[in-house]
């Protein structure tokens, strides 16, 4: 996994900057109900997602929180004031603290993604949302030659696959309420990062160097291939 604190100060930019992280708060946006007075950003990384939620909804009381002292920090520069570092296994805020919790590509970085769900479930009212992204890894298979390459070493456990999450959801008095799409500005992959994480064993780990090569050979090693478009699902406390 990245160590996000020295990743943060890099890390917009390579994640499709401002755009990508417009289209993202819109979308959460979507899944949230007018009526919503509070919102908590679970990982909320720079900050860069948090704030685009905060300016698309004025009257809506954004709160970020994020593991990570690097991360926290940007996002505290975006957000003064309304950021906290903590862990979404253990949220440091009561129960019932709030109108709606988001989790925008935190629960494929995970073992067990069920903690997270729990606490947000724990903090949410009743009648309010959890908005995550699903399929993250899903997301990516575009119909490139990558993927066509790739195609038998792409059956990876994904702790945010919709079913799983879903699943998670209903052990906790969640149920499904709505679903968004939204592009992922600047996440075409290469052939060449690709190969990068097939090295790094952060894809395709069991392909080894052999699929790295192969993959890094295709035509065209640095230019991205179609951008995939993220899912976001909303689950609604009972």
């Amino acid at each position: 996994m990245l160590d996000y604190d020295k990743e943060a100060d890099g890390y917009d930019a390579t994640r499709g900057g401002a755009p990508r992280a417009a289209a993202a708060a819109a979308a959460v946006l979507a899944l949230v109900p007018d009526t919503a007075r509070s919102l908590l950003d679970v990982a909320c990384g720079t900050g860069i997602v948090t704030s685009g939620i905060a300016a698309g909804r004025p009257g809506l009381r954004v709160t970020g929180a994020d593991a990570a002292h690097g991360m926290a920090r940007r996002a505290a520069e975006r957000l003064p004031g309304a950021v906290v570092r903590a862990d979404g296994r253990r949220l440091p805020f009561p129960d019932g603290s709030f109108d709606a919790v988001c989790a925008v590509w935190l629960l494929h970085l995970l073992d067990d993604a069920g903690p997270v769900v729990a606490e947000a479930a724990r903090v949410l009212r009743p009648g309010a949302v959890f908005v995550t992204t699903v399929d993250k890894a899903v997301a990516h298979h575009v119909g490139s030659d990558i993927d066509a390459l790739t195609a038998s070493w792409s059956a990876e456990h994904a702790e945010d696959a919709n079913e799983r999450v879903t699943a998670y959801a209903a052990g906790h008095g969640l149920v499904p309420s709505g679903t968004a799409l939204f592009c992922g500005h600047g996440q075409g992959r290469t052939p060449r990062r690709v190969a990068q994480y097939i090295r790094d064993g952060r894809l395709y780990a069991a392909g080894g160097p052999g699929l790295a090569e192969r993959v890094e050979t295709l035509p065209g090693p640095d230019v991205p291939r179609r951008e995939p478009d993220f899912t976001l699902r909303a689950f609604r406390k009972e």
